[in-house]
């Protein structure tokens, strides 16, 4: 996928394409991205660029790898480090690995501010970590010098507090702000006043905000609006305003409403001018005041590190205090000026900056991913421009805590232990875990125990998932590679954590949980033993009774889920929280058989319809034969006992299966060609004899009111692009499961067209209701 008209790998980047859509993914496909430094955080956002499919990308870093890094950077071994070996060679093996599409190499050279930055032109992003701040604002600078302007990430994780930037130029255009698809809502009526009010057909909210665009069509009486574009104002979930409609005809039926989508373009400030007044997003609300007070101490941070050589030394007060002092200093000319700065916060962050928080870089790694992404494509509304986290509530606050058990100790867990103590480190290592399911989340959660040192003493972390990894899996399972397609997940990521991390002790089982494995595995003797259980799953059922066995166990659950670009976390504590079934997602949308059989009016309508047609044609009819043929292997008796009279359950629809089944390509598009006139011609057609166009109800109104609509019989051209892709995917089923011999020049359009001609199409005749 390295050039705009080569073909999407859709076996490898489906889930990912039918989110970005293939412009998005053609952009993907021809940038350049450089990502500096290869700590636990850049090591996260170069996985996770490689895995998206890029053209390519290039890490430099001029390290060497240390001890401490194996608590963070999930490709360094141990060898590396005794090698002595630079972080960017040992990693770019790795990312290799992770996608056949994406070009890796290594840089070993170090940026200052007297490096010769014109070889940044070959890139279209540019992501720093480790660097400092004049570092990054002489990239910076270059980067908007420069045309086209080269896109700026910056991010670095200190302890527990982890900061991200984004300069994406002074013209950045986004596509599409939302990446969400412009629904359709019919419309129940449009009053004529001085601010027309729009009420939505059966209380179906809009899911619209105020500046949002809208155009209407098929309205019938005031036409005028049809066509138009209108700048709504929201009035409720169910009612929006679209300005003056006093001079227009009276509304009479229909019509629906579709939100414009528009173009934005954005104006971005560069580092320079950021630092002192910068534009800082709130992820937290419960905390409000803490990204400014981090945005203090990110800038006093650097100041201390080109002051003095280094960082402030893990729990070190006279450090802390000098550290506090800078802080204040910078505080003195913020353009915003901030009457508290939270001392214990700024010593918090003072005492830990040295270490390393291994979740914390993944959840930067990819956040600043996600930001790559949208700057290569223009795609979902980026950051603006600062972001500030931090997970202070894992580091002891309390003041007679013992500072030497955060002493470095010259092992793999110094980062952790700065961060934590060592009182934590050593329950994380006696943890006994249950996690279940082993996929993208799966995969990411694994590599965090691994880093963690979690069940590495005396615990056990135990998985368990029964599927077998597919292609598709690698592009978001970080943890398989193409050798192991069609292996359990389970087992190969239990190996793969072992990589990681060859103390750990894991479990890897392939069992569902289940009533039926309640007795025989998972027994409350087995939840008993667990400190804590985890659900990585992607299915609701599984959630729920995984939360049942908790509640009735009284463990502490962790639960996950991600759906497109969204996701959600919800820690489940005994008698401290509610459990996941407390609160229920809404209902999918049932829809009445008739509504979706004969008068589909939404997009969500046709979607279904689809559906049970695929099942019955391509899944039902088969496991039906199946079945059959399994009761009555010979089917020459079966034969018999039909033209006899004997009546014989599922007899007469397996024979007019075996009477009407293809058996060459040929007969397949045949059939796929009939298929086509039989749903979208014919069909139409009986609807309408049915019920005619102009036809009324008893009351006089129109039986074909709003949002019922009559349907349109489709001519079947062979030129339309549409229409050749139902009959050469359709044939191409049919060929499957009646295992008909198909080669390339048989699927070949100039083919398909050729037998096209010589197809027989019935005629239709319409029958009376």
């Amino acid at each position: 996928m390295a050039e705009t008209n080569m073909e999407i790998d859709d076996s490898l980047y489906s889930r990912q394409r039918y989110v970005l859509g293939d412009s998005a993914m053609h952009k993907m496909a021809n940038s350049s991205v450089l990502i500096y430094g290869m700590g636990g955080v850049g090591v996260e956002i170069a996985k996770n660029a490689v895995l998206a499919g890029l053209k390519s990308v290039t890490v430099q870093d001029p390290k060497v790898s240390c001890t401490q890094d194996l608590g963070v950077q999930f490709f360094l071994r141990e060898i590396d480090v005794q090698s002595a070996r630079n972080r960017a060679e040992a990693t770019v093996p790795h990312l290799i690995e992770l996608n056949p599409y994406v070009t890796v190499t290594a840089s070993t050279h170090a940026l200052t501010c007297e490096s010769d930055l014109t070889y940044l032109t070959h890139y279209q992003c540019v992501i720093l970590t480790e660097c400092p701040l004049s570092v990054q604002q002489y990239v910076n600078k270059f980067c908007r010098s420069v045309s086209p302007q080269i896109k700026f990430l910056s991010c670095d994780v200190y302890g527990v507090f982890g900061s991200a930037f984004a300069d994406f130029g002074d013209n950045f255009e986004i596509f599409d702000a939302t990446g969400e698809e412009a629904q359709d809502v019919f419309v129940s009526d449009i009053t004529q006043e001085a601010a027309g009010v729009v009420t939505c057909l059966d209380q179906r909210m809009h899911n619209l905000v105020t500046g949002d665009k809208v155009t209407f069509r098929e309205v019938k009486g005031m036409t005028e609006v049809n066509g138009q574009q209108f700048t709504i104002k929201v009035i409720n979930s169910y009612t929006f305003s679209i300005g003056d409609t006093t001079q227009f005809s009276t509304y009479e039926e229909g019509g629906i409403i579709t939100e414009v989508k528009e173009h934005q373009t954005k104006s971005y400030l560069p580092l320079e001018n950021q630092l002192t007044e910068p534009s800082i997003i709130t992820p937290d609300l419960c905390k409000f005041d803490v990204p400014a007070v981090l945005h203090v101490a990110y800038l006093a941070l650097h100041k201390y590190q080109e002051k003095h050589g280094h960082l402030p030394r893990p729990w070190d007060d006279n450090d802390g205090s000098a550290f506090v002092a800078e802080a204040k200093d910078i505080n003195s000319y913020m353009k915003n000026k901030l009457d508290d700065l939270n001392e214990n916060l700024l010593l918090t962050l003072s005492r830990c900056c040295s270490g390393c928080l291994a979740p914390l870089c993944a959840v930067f790694g990819g956040i600043v991913a996600q930001e790559l992404l949208k700057a290569l494509t223009g795609k979902f509304t980026p950051l603006n421009q600062w972001l500030h986290l931090d997970a202070c509530e894992v580091v002891p606050q309390d003041k007679l805590v013992d500072t030497k058990q955060f002493t470095p100790r010259g092992d793999r867990y110094d980062s952790l232990r700065i961060c934590v103590g060592d009182v934590k480190c050593q329950m994380l290592a006696n943890t006994n875990l249950f996690m279940v399911g082993c996929g993208a989340i799966g995969c990411e959660m694994l590599k965090n125990y691994a880093l963690l040192g979690v069940s590495c003493a005396a615990g056990k972390v135990t998985i368990t998932d029964n599927d077998l990894i597919e292609k598709s899996n690698l592009n978001r399972q970080f943890l398989f590679r193409p050798h192991h397609i069609q292996k359990p997940k389970s087992t190969t990521a239990a190996g793969a954590a072992l990589d990681i991390n060859k103390d750990m002790h894991i479990e890897a089982q392939q069992h569902k949980v289940c009533p039926q494995t309640e007795e025989t595995v998972y027994s409350d003797a087995f939840f008993e033993n667990q400190h804590i259980i985890v659900n990585a799953l992607d299915n609701v059922e599984a959630r729920r009774y995984m939360d049942g066995r908790c509640v009735t166990n009284q463990k502490a659950l962790m639960e996950s889920g991600t759906m497109g670009t969204k996701g959600h976390v919800q820690v489940i504590v005994p008698h401290l929280t509610e459990s996941y079934t407390s609160q229920q997602d809404p209902k999918d949308e049932d829809f009445p058989y008739c509504t979706v059989k004969s008068f589909p009016a939404t997009l969500e309508h046709c979607i279904q319809w689809a559906r049970d047609k695929f099942e019955e044609c391509f899944v039902q009819n088969a496991q039906g034969f199946n079945k059959f043929v399994e009761s009555y292997p010979n089917l020459a008796d079966v034969s018999e006992q039909l033209l006899s009279g004997v009546s014989i359950d599922g007899g007469v629809k397996v024979s007019k299966i075996l009477a009407n089944r293809p058996s060459s390509w040929p007969d397949c598009v045949a059939l796929a060609r009939i298929r086509f006139e039989k749903y979208f011609n014919h069909k139409a057609k009986q609807l309408l004899h049915a019920f005619p166009a102009d036809k009324k109800l008893e009351d006089g109104a129109l039986f074909w009111a709003s949002p019922k609509r009559p349907p349109t019989p489709v001519i079947f051209d062979p030129c339309e692009e549409m229409h050749m892709l139902f009959v050469r995917t359709t044939a191409r089923l049919y060929a499957d499961i009646y295992r008909v011999k198909v080669t390339t020049q048989d699927v070949d359009e100039g083919t398909v067209r050729s037998i096209l001609a010589s197809v027989s199409v019935p005629d239709f005749t319409p029958k009376n209701k």
